[in-house]
């Protein structure tokens, strides 16, 4: 069979029917998946049914054990069982029966235990259509990429509550390392600049007063503390549930403090300490009432600092705020505020997320009142853009 050409087909029209296929034969397939489909065919481009296999694997399945349901439907629909045409201006219809393979029995049928697991690994679709010039087939880059990897490059707000599952296991593996500070309390240290003279007298004693051991000391050096203050109103909504799983990575690995604010600020440290991530999401969304609620951005820096920063979690720290800058009240206000905690802070590091797009500019506003005031401003959207953000910490 010669492949059609993608630009004789309408690809909407092939991935939102195939995707409805898949969704009706159990696979949770959304119009967002289906069009990422539709995307990655225009931009590769496969030779044949091999590439387009994969590529639709790779865009649609959530999970490995959707791949058995995913192989027959495909062969079904890609194969000449089912011709996408037939639907065009109808509702589609839930896909045919399936047809069972060679060796394999139809479901509910006496199987054993070899057939079942065989039936249940992935089988390629063998390419048609290769010309003669084509070479010998080769392996695609997009049957090798893991979960984690597809994972890296998705922006947080396209993810679905099982992308979500697998993120958190991702966020947890990220290694915050917060600047090194040098504290008063002070350690012995033989290369220290600092003569600690009562012990160096005190051990005098031993060689009949003379001072032959001379003790030093020096300042002891600890990491500087972590502030992350995150924005959960509407307009955040989609990102703020992937940054509330950062800020308990965080809370867990360098014993952060973590806030979040709508319309008032709320401490969740002690909510994220807990160390199941289900049961400190659940009891950290209890806390905050105001989730999804308006922006109050400049309110809750200034009660931020009025109630905890000047008692110290401000002062030296390095505070992170998570918003996309979409300030209700006064800019000028939010410029003030800003103002104040780059006074007391270290470094101050604004996460973005919608800054990583190319028509993003931060000049009116919120974000622009507070640009001057910002040590690092980074976008943060995705897995991949977080080395930016623990990169912005360390600096």
């Amino acid at each position: 069979m010669i492949p059609t050409p993608v630009s004789d087909v309408d690809l909407a029209e092939v991935a939102g029917r195939f995707g409805f296929l898949l969704h009706a034969a159990g696979i949770p397939v959304s119009p967002e998946r289906s069009g990422r489909f539709a995307d990655a065919v225009a931009l590769a481009v496969p030779a044949g049914l091999d590439g387009l296999y994969w590529l639709a694997r790779v865009t649609l399945l959530s999970d490995h054990g959707q791949v058995a349901v995913f192989d027959r439907v495909f062969q079904q629909v890609f194969g000449g069982l089912v011709d996408l045409a037939d639907h065009r201006g109808d509702r589609p219809e839930d896909p045919p029966p399936v047809h069972t393979r060679p060796g394999e029995r139809r479901p509910g049928g006496d199987q054993d235990e070899h057939t079942r697991s065989a039936s249940a690994r992935p089988s390629p679709v063998p390419m048609t259509g290769r010309g003669d010039d084509d070479g010998p087939e080769q392996e695609t880059i997009l049957a090798a990429v893991s979960a984690d990897e597809r994972l890296r490059e998705r922006d947080f707000a396209s993810l679905d509550a099982a992308e979500l599952r697998h993120l958190r296991r991702m966020l947890a593996e990220l290694r915050f390392a917060p600047p090194p500070r040098r504290v008063r309390r002070t350690r012995r240290d033989r290369r220290g600049r600092r003569i600690d003279r009562r012990a160096t007298l005190a051990r005098a004693h031993r060689t009949a007063g003379e001072p032959v051991v001379t003790v030093r000391r020096r300042h002891r050096i600890r990491p500087r503390r972590l502030v992350l203050i995150c924005d959960i109103s509407g307009s955040m909504e989609p990102y703020a549930r992937a940054y509330l799983q950062l800020l308990h990575a965080a809370v867990g690995a360098t014993r952060a403090e973590a806030f979040v604010f709508a319309t008032r600020l709320t401490r969740l440290t002690r909510s994220l300490q807990l160390r199941s991530p289900d049961q400190a999401l659940r009891q950290a969304g209890r806390a905050a009432p105001d989730w999804s609620g308006g922006t109050r951005i400049a309110p809750a820096i200034a009660e931020f600092l009025d109630r905890y920063g000047r008692r110290g979690l401000a002062r030296g720290a390095v505070v992170v705020i998570v918003s996309d800058g979409w300030e209700h009240g006064d800019p000028a206000e939010l410029g003030e505020q800003m103002a104040r905690l780059a006074r007391l802070a270290h470094r101050v590091v604004w996460i973005n997320p919608r800054a990583a797009s190319p028509r993003f500019a931060p000049l009116v506003g919120g974000m622009a009142a507070a640009m001057p005031h910002i040590d690092a401003f980074v976008s943060g959207h995705s897995v991949a853009a977080l080395d930016e953000v623990i990169d912005a910490i360390h600096a």
